[in-house]
C-alpha cells in the first residue's frame, strides 16, 4: 500500500460523500412533485398510459404494478434479443440470440442485475443495446428508486393506507434525476474520449500484419446510465477494462464516482422524507463504516502480493495479476469493492485473479444484499431491514417494544423481514449445489477444487444478489448456467421486494408514537455499531460455511506454498 494509492482512494470517496447532501435533497423534492420542469413530458406520459399520478396505491397495488412493469419489460426485451437479426441498427450483421441466453440477458437487465454471459461487441446489435439494454438500465434502476422511497413514506405518514403511486415514482426517478445526470455525464464522456455513434466496427492492422475488428457505436450513452443506475453491462466485454469505455484516469474518477453517488444520496433523501436527517446519515455512517473495511481488507490483500510467488523467490510486489495496470492496485481494489458494495457489474479487475482474501470482500460485499452503500434504491431498502432488525434486538435489550422512528415494529414485521432477508442466502446455497452436482457443469470452470467452488458461489451470489459482476474462470453461457443464474436474478430481485413492500404496508398503517425513556436511539454511534453487528452476524450465520469455505482453504493453503 502508498500514500498514492491511499490519495486515490480517498478522493474517489471523498466525491461521492460531496455529492450526498445537495443531491439528497434534490430528490427528495423530486418525490415531493416539487420539481417540475419536465411536466408537459410527465403529463404526457401518464396521459398516455392513463395514469392518475395523484391516485395513490396500497403497497399491494403498487407492488402489483411494479410486478406489471417489469413483466411487460422483460417480454419486451426478450422479443428484441430474438429478433435482432431482422432488426434494424445491426451494421456488424449480428445473428439472432439464441433462447437460453436471450432468456438470461432479458432477466439479467430487468432486475438491474446486468449479468453478461455473452460478450457486448460481439453478440449484440446497436438497436439491442440502445432500445433494448440502455432503456432497461434506466427503468429498471427508477424501479429501485421507486421502491426505496414507497418504504420510505411508510415510516413518515401515520395510519395511512397507501404508500404511494408506483408509475408517478418510476416516471420521476426516471425523468428527474437519472436522464439528466445520464445526459452530463455521456457528455462528459464523449469529451474524454468515449465513442459515440451508429457506426458498424472498423478494421485495424496490428503489428504482425494481423486484421483486426475494433467495435464501435453508443458506448457514452450506455455507460453512463450504466454506472448512475449502478448497472454494469458494457457495451463492451471487458467493461471498463475497455480503453472505450474507460480510456483515461479522468474517467476512471468519473465512473468511480458515479457507481456510487446516487444510491449514497438516497440516504440524504431518506432523512427528508422522514423528517430527521440524522437518521439518514446514520445509515449512511454503517455503510461507510462497513465500505472502509472493505476497501482496506481488499487493498491490503492485493498490494502484498502472491505469497507463493514470493516463496519462490520470483517477486515480493503487488498481484498484478488480473489489474488494470493504467490505474494501478489501489483503484483495481477500489473498483472491486465498489462494483460489490454497490449492484454493479462494470468491474476493471477480475476477481478470480485476486487474491483469496482480495477475492473475498467483493463476495462477502455482495452476499450481505448490497447494502455497502448498495445498488440505487435496492442499498437503501436492504439497509432498513436490517435496521428493523437490529431495533427488534434493541427492545429485547432494554424490554420494550422495539420501535423505529416512531412505528413499533410487531412479530408480523419482523417475520415478513426475515422472510424477505433469507431469500438471497437460499436462493444462492441451492443453485451453488445443484450445480455442484449437475452433469457436466464442472466443464465450465477454469478451476478445481476450493477456487472452482468459489467459481460457482460467486456467480450464484452475483445472481441473487443482482450484482452482476463476474468472478471470471466461469463459462457461464451454456442452457444449463443461463437459465439457475436467470432464475436466482428472478428470485433474489422480486422475491425479497414483495414481503419488503408488505413490510412496508404494515408500517404505514401503523400511528407514529413520541419516543420514550427506554426507546433506543438512532442515530449516535451505538446505533451505527449495533446496525453494523447485526448485520454482520446475519450474514456470518448465514453464509460463513458455504463463503469461508473455498477463499479461506485456498488462502490457508497458498501460506503454507501448496497451489491449487
Amino acid at each position: 500500500m502508498t500514500l498514492i494509492g491511499w490519495l486515490q482512494i480517498a478522493l474517489a470517496v471523498g466525491l461521492v460523500l460531496a455529492t450526498v447532501a445537495p443531491l439528497g435533497a434534490y430528490m427528495a423534492r423530486v418525490y415531493a412533485g416539487e420539481v417540475r420542469f419536465l411536466a408537459p413530458v410527465e403529463n404526457g406520459f401518464y396521459a398516455l398510459a392513463g395514469i392518475d399520478p395523484r391516485r395513490e396505491q396500497s403497497w399491494a397495488g403498487y407492488t402489483m404494478a411494479m410486478l406489471a412493469f417489469n413483466a411487460a419489460g422483460f417480454a419486451l426485451l426478450y422479443g428484441i434479443l430474438r429478433l435482432q437479426d431482422v432488426l434494424p441498427l445491426n451494421p456488424a450483421g449480428m445473428p439472432a440470440v439464441p433462447p437460453d441466453l436471450a432468456f438470461n440477458t432479458a432477466v439479467s437487465f430487468t432486475t438491474n442485475t446486468n449479468w453478461q454471459a455473452y460478450g457486448g461487441e460481439a453478440t449484440l446489435s446497436h438497436f439491442s443495446q440502445m432500445a433494448g439494454l440502455t432503456v432497461q438500465n434506466f427503468v429498471s434502476a427508477a424501479t429501485g428508486m421507486a421502491i426505496a422511497i414507497a418504504f420510505a413514506r411508510a415510516f413518515a405518514r401515520s395510519g395511512a393506507t397507501t404508500i404511494g403511486n408506483f408509475w408517478a415514482d418510476m416516471t420521476r426517478s426516471t425523468l428527474y434525476v437519472l436522464l439528466p445526470l445520464a445526459l452530463v455525464m455521456a457528455l462528459a464522456m464523449v469529451l474524454l474520449g468515449l465513442p459515440q455513434n451508429l457506426s458498424g466496427p472498423v478494421e485495424a492492422t496490428t503489428l504482425e500484419g494481423g486484421k483486426q475488428a475494433i467495435a464501435q457505436g453508443p458506448v457514452a450513452s450506455q455507460l453512463a446510465i450504466k454506472m448512475l443506475g449502478t448497472n454494469g453491462g458494457g457495451f463492451f466485454n471487458a467493461n471498463s477494462a475497455h480503453p472505450y469505455e474507460n480510456p483515461t484516469a479522468w474517467t476512471n474518477l468519473l465512473e468511480l464516482w458515479a457507481i456510487l453517488a446516487v444510491a449514497a444520496a438516497l440516504t440524504a433523501t431518506f432523512g427528508r422524507i422522514v423528517g430527521d436527517r440524522a437518521q439518514g446519515r446514520a445509515l449512511l455512517a454503517a455503510m461507510l463504516v462497513m465500505l472502509g473495511a472493505g476497501i482496506v481488507a481488499c487493498y491490503g490483500a492485493e498490494a502484498a502480493g502472491n505469497p507463493i510467488l514470493a516463496k519462490l523467490g520470483l517477486t515480493e510486489a503487488a498481484n498484478w495479476e488480473g489489474k488494470e495496470t493504467r490505474f494501478g492496485i489501489a483503484t483495481s481494489s477500489l473498483w472491486a469493492v465498489f462494483t460489490t458494495a454497490a449492484s454493479n457489474g462494470s468491474v476493471n479487475a477480475m476477481h478470480d485473479s485476486f487474491t483469496p482474501l482480495g477475492g473475498l470482500v467483493p463476495m462477502f460485499n455482495i452476499q450481505l444484499g448490497e447494502i455497502v452503500i448498495g445498488g440505487v434504491g435496492a442499498g437503501l431498502y436492504g439497509m432498513l431491514l436490517y435496521a428493523i432488525l437490529a431495533v427488534f434486538v434493541a427492545g429485547l435489550m432494554v424490554g420494550r417494544t422495539p420501535e423505529y422512528l416512531g412505528k413499533k415494529i410487531g412479530g408480523r414485521e419482523v417475520k415478513l423481514t426475515m422472510l424477505a432477508l433469507l431469500i438471497s442466502p437460499m436462493t444462492i446455497l441451492v443453485f451453488t449445489a445443484l450445480a455442484c452436482v449437475w452433469p457436466g457443469a464442472a466443464e465450465s470452470l477454469a478451476n478445481q477444487g476450493p477456487h472452482g467452488f468459489g467459481e460457482y458461489l460467486y456467480a450464484y451470489s452475483s445472481g441473487a444478489g443482482n450484482n452482476g459482476s463476474a468472478f471470471a474462470g466461469l463459462s457461464a453461457n451454456t442452457p444449463f448456467f443461463n437459465i439457475t443464474i436467470g432464475l436466482a436474478m428472478l428470485f433474489g430481485r422480486f422475491l425479497m421486494i414483495v414481503p419488503m413492500l408488505a413490510v412496508a404496508g404494515s408500517l404505514v398503517a401503523k400511528p407514529k408514537v413520541e419516543p420514550g425513556a427506554g426507546t433506543f436511539p438512532t442515530t449516535g454511534p451505538i446505533w451505527v455499531g449495533l446496525l453494523v453487528g447485526v448485520i454482520l452476524i446475519l450474514g456470518g450465520l448465514t453464509f460463513f460455511p458455504a463463503l469461508a469455505l473455498g477463499p479461506l482453504v485456498e488462502h490457508f493453503a497458498m501460506q503454507a506454498g501448496d497451489l491449487f
